[in-house]
């Protein structure tokens, strides 16, 4: 049971972000339609829900399932496979998919994700893009925007092969990239380069608005089904989507040369990822109710919190700002005991492969690191944020709140 000055606690807030979940119902309603139209266009019929084993050859689901996402993003192509392992799999197969020794790669929005460290070569791997002789440069965000002075000066010299962006903050203590700043860069970029690939790491921020990158100018774009799309009932999987030219490269570096996507069994994957899709923009709108009154909960109490309550959301991650590593702990294992799956479990800080630093992750979910069940993570490093994220329905992030509210009142023995 719950602490009942928790409970009326969270419910007088509850009472005064009424407008902002409105706001989160038009969203949902608007996706939820942009959904149901590819569905009907693509005529999505039971016999999708078949599944091949082995080369996978003629597999009608899959097939239609990739044209559904095209739909969706507006986008020439789509990849979308449970071979993907996780986004960053995803990203790494477009990446060494599309670059060639000698090419350039830019990132525009500072430094990438930690997992992508050893993928491009900031941490030495003899598997990494820089020993296949691929260069990677990086322009650092300004003031949570794109240093438009410095990208424009460097973009115009027409060397590069992919301008790298990265939405999300992953990690760090910069904030999300709004669809309204991507749109603004590619334009800019687009007046002194039109030949630069723009590749964009979409993970956490599908759904969240109205329009997608492939809409503003992206050339490819890349996320993971264990994440929004995948609506908590993708088991594993990601997307690619973007330019034909461009799929079909990634297409031969996920399979093989000369068969592309025409081969890769979707092992009774057809029916839960469309499901999921089907799923994905309200268990999206919950994550980000469950966001927004963890924000205004915890900055009520005191705590630092990014984005504020009422501020647009670019993604489905609330940071909370301890600058307290035993209270980064404590909220964590909090957010575990109103986990459904192993909420007996006490989460712990531990060396992670990918990261630098120890990282506590709390996440009792259905799917092994699903990140749109409602998690909880973070580096053991100074600020000590919390990332928190997902929730499978409002009701459950809501409770799995309380629950963490609760264990860091818990006084330490």
């Amino acid at each position: 049971m719950i602490d009942e000055k928790i409970l009326e606690e969270i419910n007088n807030s509850e009472k005064n972000i009424k407008k902002e979940f409105e706001k989160i119902d038009d969203i949902v309603f608007y996706n939820s339609m942009k959904v149901m139209s590819a569905f009907n266009k693509e005529q999505v019929s039971e016999y999708h829900f078949n599944s091949t084993t082995g080369y996978g050859y003629n597999d009608l689901g899959r097939d239609t399932i990739e044209k559904v996402y095209s739909d969706i993003f507006k986008s020439e192509d789509a990849l979308v496979r449970g071979q993907f392992i996780s986004g960053t799999h995803a990203l790494t197969v477009s990446l060494f998919g599309i670059l060639r020794p000698g090419d350039i790669m830019l990132s525009i929005s500072g430094m990438p994700y930690d997992t992508l460290h050893e993928v491009i070569g900031l941490k030495d791997n003899p598997s990494s893009l820089k020993s296949f002789g691929i260069k990677y440069e990086e322009i650092p965000l300004k003031d949570n925007d794109f240093d438009y002075e410095k990208i424009i000066n460097r973009v115009s010299r027409n060397d590069l092969k992919i301008i790298y962006i990265q939405r999300s903050k992953g990690y760090s203590t910069r904030k999300s990239l709004s669809i309204e700043k991507l749109e603004k860069v590619i334009s800019e970029i687009r007046k002194v380069n039109k030949y630069a690939i723009i590749m964009v790491d979409n993970c956490y921020c599908e759904f969240v608005t109205k329009r997608e990158p492939i809409e503003i100018g992206a050339d490819i774009c890349v996320g993971s089904l264990i994440k929004n799309l995948g609506g908590c009932i993708a088991p594993n999987g990601a997307y690619v989507v973007g330019k034909k030219d461009l799929i079909h490269l990634i297409s031969e570096r996920l399979t093989t040369p000369g068969e592309g996507k025409e081969v890769g069994p979707s092992l009774n994957m057809n029916k839960p990822l469309l499901q999921g899709l089907l799923n994905a923009p309200s268990v999206v709108g919950s994550a980000l109710k469950t966001a927004i009154l963890t924000s205004y909960v915890l900055y009520n109490r005191g705590y630092k919190v990014e984005p504020k309550y009422d501020e647009d959301r670019v993604d489905i991650v609330q940071n909370i700002i301890f600058e307290d590593k035993d209270k980064l702990i404590k909220y964590c294992q909090g957010i575990q005991s109103g986990s459904p799956i192993d909420s007996h479990v006490k989460p712990v800080p531990v060396d992670m492969p990918g990261y630098d630093d120890q990282v506590i992750m709390a996440s009792g979910a259905f799917t092994q690191g699903s990140s749109i069940e409602l998690s909880c993570d973070g580096p053991i490093r100074p600020p000590f944020i919390a990332y928190q994220q997902g929730a499978l329905t409002y009701e459950y992030g809501k409770i799995g709140l309380m629950k963490a509210i609760e264990n860091l009142e818990v006084k330490n023995d």
